[in-house]
């Protein structure tokens, strides 16, 4: 749904209101997270890692775009 250079300005942008927080529980650098969008169609969506994502899944529900 959004081109790579474009998932990544948002994961960037999220990132950087996680760690604006100043959270307890959130680590005080790269925080890990994943970003589920939906689109105006059920076969449109994204999903959004921070940029120096670790994971290598996604959650099975959201690659399949299941709603519960």
């Amino acid at each position: 749904m959004f081109s790579p250079e474009l998932k990544n300005q948002i994961a960037e942008a999220v990132e950087q209101i996680l760690l604006e927080t100043n959270h307890p529980e959130l680590p005080d650098r790269e925080i890990n997270f994943l970003l589920h969008v939906d689109g105006a169609e059920n076969w449109s969506w994204a999903n959004i890692r921070n940029n120096g994502s670790r994971a290598d899944s996604v959650l099975w529900e959201l690659q399949c775009n299941l709603t519960v």
